[in-house]
């Protein structure tokens, strides 16, 4: 295979059969079971990287379903979401995430910088009860429970709230073992339809775990839950900004590609 073959074709790993295919990624019928609940604010600003900020002492814990999304299948994830502020932008930070399929693991962290690792979660309902787990081998890291469908909300303020830009800390080693890409990644979900939004009581309990350490954040008060259906897409990322040159703004990447594209 020529130089040029291979600098044309490389798009992931394996190069002649990758692990995920080229977007975009659309879903269909995702699934979202959100908990929020108050935390140790200390905790949060110990692993929020800066420039974001920490807004509030809250967390998101997620289940989230997903039956059918383009080039990943149909798998399940587990995680927290922390809200957070990018120079005075409101987002979120996706600090750690459980989910039980290979390509989405391998391409949300090759492409993003999603932290994600191998587990199992689920996502189901039980009789009246709105049911989402997480074990990690064989065990229990997590589970969250929700009253099925006790009250609608608004679907349209409830897809607004998912417009919202979304934060990654993507890491790539060197061969050496130093870092290679260290960036704060911000994508969005675009293309955004809820089909159905809904709220009940709710309960979530966290458990201790060497390498799925999500009662690190320990659950203080529960504040709000509420179980989402919709269809959207994953849209790539950009850049903004790089821990290995501090210096450069995001600005200054988007210019350095667009010149790189152009010089192509």
């Amino acid at each position: 295979m020529k130089h040029d073959t291979v600098r044309t074709a490389a798009f992931a790993m394996p190069l002649t059969n990758p692990a995920f295919p080229a977007g975009p990624y659309r879903f269909v019928n995702r699934e979202y079971f959100i908990i929020q609940y108050r935390t140790d604010i200390e905790a949060l600003r110990r692993i929020v990287p800066e420039p974001l900020e920490v807004t509030d002492a809250v967390v998101n814990y997620e289940f989230i379903r997903m039956p059918d999304s383009t080039g990943f299948g149909d798998y399940t994830e587990s995680g927290q979401v922390i809200p957070v502020s990018y120079r005075g932008q409101a987002g979120s930070f996706t600090h750690q995430m459980f989910l039980n399929d290979h390509p989405p693991i391998a391409g949300g962290r090759e492409l993003w910088g999603f932290p994600k690792k191998l587990a199992q979660p689920k996502l189901a309902v039980e009789i009246d009860t709105l049911v989402g787990t997480l074990n990690y081998g064989s065990v229990r890291i997590a589970t969250g429970t929700m009253g099925y469908k006790h009250r609608a909300l608004d679907t349209e303020i409830e897809a607004k709230k998912l417009t919202a830009p979304n934060f990654l800390l993507k890491i790539i080693p060197h061969v050496d073992g130093t870092p290679r890409i260290c960036e704060l990644v911000r994508y969005y979900l675009e293309d955004i339809t809820v089909k159905g939004s809904w709220t009940g009581p709710a309960a979530l309990d966290l458990y201790s775990h060497a390498l799925a350490p999500v009662a690190e954040l320990p659950v203080l008060q529960v504040l709000s839950a509420k179980h989402l259906v919709a269809d959207l897409t994953l849209g790539l990322g950009t850049v903004v900004h790089d821990y290995l040159s501090p210096g450069r703004t995001a600005r200054q990447l988007d210019s350095e590609i667009l010149i790189e594209a152009n010089a192509r």
